[in-house]
């Protein structure tokens, strides 16, 4: 019998519940803890602390809070443990649970891998680098740039005995496939092990997401307050096990999994990491037991020779104020108190010399603004309660705080019916923006810290895939005159479309989720029955999706197939007004664009009887099951 490895995912962002590593040290069985604390805002806000602090500018949490409460226990059951937690500063954390293991009494190895952070070498770099997508320069000033490195360097580490790892910036599937490398050998050329791997990394790596949490049939989840963490079986062959420790909430069916393959990817055909380049099209998701889901069929090829970065730079200031507003056609009242307030300020900012906004958004919770879709059904009319959500840019700190003091006077001014400012008065921050670019991976020197000892570690430079080869897809683009490109063959009709049919939502057919890359989004379809993929593929093309989901402002939309799970994948270019923390929008994430999708009203055959649906989402057994 292969021997399997058990991996526990204790983290899902930094911020996640401090019950995940817990449940899995005392109920999960497992050999390994992952950690994944990183996204591109959280570096920028530890590149803020850093500044100021030379020690801060890492995932405290991580040695303050689950360290500290069970690192005992950890070492007693001979649990390894793999966190990205060192974010800016590894060396700052690696002597934080140094000092924490001295204290408690805990012999403890721990390897810190280092060469993620670029920004000392940005100077030198600025003539050769040009953003990903737009081909801008570099912006003047950088507040991170950190390449996403890969697993190799985390197993070196283990290799080398560490009870801890601890990195900065890498990919988030590499802390579980770095636990791979080291318990399988699996050598570079050993491409469909490694995107299977990856996958596995993958699919975990937003912890909870995979068990139940963001589910499209959330009434069908148990217990929400102690939802179960993902644990990953893995064997030799790359073939592994999705499930959670017994006992605990949550669900894990092909469905839940198979939603989390989807989530924040682009093409997955080409799925680019440091050590592999994957294609997910013909990943299948087969339950094996009660909460038991076996993954199979990712495929591989030689990676890239290049690391991606991910720098920040910031660009003015924001504020986003928050109003709640009660009463008769409260939507209308609240979205004329917004209006009035940047009038107001607009004015008061040129009477004083002051910049005016670079961006205004006014947004009314509750009157469906977040699901910025044709189907939103804002009704301002008929809403009884509304929160007004004001959000603004200007280039000038100052120009905000005149905003701030001036929001409060509509408490009395405006609307009967407001309740007060919710929060208090807002505070500018700085408005933090994304610029992406590639590097030869021969330009990154990576190494370890092991002991007080650095090691250098030796990376495949990759090369061989070159994703702008693969066929192109099914796309709609708005053109800079307006007009509209369409790309790819369209979808014919599954069969005849006359007889008697009937309009329903998408879910009643489908699961959806959706997610961010920064100003491209991505929503994932997954056919209830594999019957209805092919009236999916019918209905849902770029054009009307983009139609659809016409408020957000997107540019582009591109569909990619994944027949293996019975899924559609569409990308969403500048659908986030500027994505993250530079997006003044309340869904600057993109969390609720699969929500918006799924109103989309599709027809299906009277023959045929939809999934019922509950509060807007069906029950089924889920793709690839």
């Amino acid at each position: 019998m292969s021997r399997t490895v058990r991996i526990g995912s204790a983290s899902g962002f930094w911020g996640d519940t401090a019950a995940a590593a817990p449940q899995l040290v005392r109920r999960g069985d497992v050999r390994y803890l992952v950690f994944d604390y990183l996204a591109e805002v959280t570096l920028s806000i530890m590149a803020a602390q850093r500044a100021k602090n030379h020690g801060a500018g890492w995932a405290t949490d991580f040695v303050d809070v689950t360290m500290r409460e069970l690192l005992r226990e950890i070492r007693g059951r001979g649990i390894r443990v793999v966190a990205n937690a060192g974010g800016m500063n590894p060396g700052a954390c690696r002597d934080a649970l140094a000092r924490l293991a001295q204290e408690q009494g805990v012999a403890l190895r721990i390897g810190v891998v280092h060469g993620d952070d670029l920004l000392p070498r940005v100077e030198a770099l600025r003539p050769h680098v040009r953003e990903m997508a737009t081909g801008e320069p570099l912006p003047a000033r950088l507040a991170s740039a950190n390449a996403y490195l890969g697993a190799r360097p985390i197993a070196a580490a283990l290799d080398a005995g560490c009870d801890v790892v601890i990195t900065g910036r890498c990919v988030d599937s590499a802390v579980t496939l770095g636990i791979l490398l080291h318990e399988f050998g699996w050598s570079p050329s050993d491409h469909d092990r490694l995107a299977q791997g990856t996958l596995a990394g993958h699919l975990v790596e937003c912890g909870a997401q995979c068990t139940g949490g963001l589910y499209t049939d959330w009434q069908d989840v148990p217990g929400w307050d102690d939802i179960g963490f993902p644990v990953l079986e893995c064997v030799e062959d790359g073939s592994f096990v999705v499930t959670k420790p017994p006992g605990t909430g949550g669900l894990v069916t092909p469905a839940t999994v198979a939603e989390q393959l989807l989530y924040e990817i682009g093409d997955p055909r080409a799925y680019l990491v440091p050590d592999v380049s994957c294609d997910f099209t013909g990943v299948r998701f087969e339950a094996v037991g009660p909460h038991r889901v076996r993954v199979t069929g990712a495929m591989g090829r030689a990676p890239t020779s290049t690391y991606k970065v991910s720098a920040t730079w910031v660009d003015g200031w924001r504020s986003v104020a928050l109003l709640a507003v009660a009463g008769e056609a409260a939507g209308a009242k609240a979205r004329r108190t917004g209006a009035a307030i940047l009038a107001r300020t607009s004015r008061m900012l040129a009477e004083r010399g002051l910049p005016g906004y670079g961006d205004t958004l006014v947004e009314c919770i509750g009157t469906g603004d977040l699901l910025a879709a044709d189907v939103a059904g804002r009704g301002d009319d008929a809403v009884g309660d509304a929160v007004l959500r004001l959000s603004v840019r200007a280039p000038s700190r100052e120009s905000l705080v005149l905003f701030g003091r001036e929001f409060a006077a509509a408490a009395t001014s405006m609307a009967p019916g407001t309740t007060g400012v919710a929060g208090g008065r807002p505070t500018p921050a700085p408005l933090v923006r994304l610029f992406s670019f590639l590097i030869d991976k021969r330009e990154v020197p990576v190494w370890l810290e092991v002991d007080g000892e650095r090691r250098p570690v030796e990376i495949a430079p990759g090369g061989g895939f070159d994703p702008t080869v693969l066929p192109s897809v099914p796309s709609w683009t708005l053109e800079a005159d307006g007009t509209i490109d369409v790309d790819g063959t369209p979808s014919e009709p599954p069969g005849p479309l006359d007889g008697a049919f009937a309009l329903v939502p998408l879910s009643r057919i489908a699961h959806g989720r959706s997610g961010d890359k920064g100003d491209i989004a991505n929503i994932g379809v997954l056919a209830r029955d594999p019957a209805w993929l092919p009236w999916l593929r019918t209905q849902l093309t770029p054009q009307r999706v983009a139609r659809h989901l016409a408020r957000t402002g997107v540019r582009r939309v591109e569909r990619y197939d994944l027949p293996g799970c019975d899924a559609l994948n569409f990308v969403l270019h500048g659908a986030l007004g500027g994505g993250g923390m530079a997006s003044l929008r309340a869904d600057c994430l993109g969390k609720a664009l699969a929500q918006a999708l799924l109103r989309m009203p599709v027809r299906v055959p009277n023959a045929v009887p939809a999934a019922p649906a509950t509060d807007g989402a069906g029950g089924g057994a889920g793709p690839g099951g």
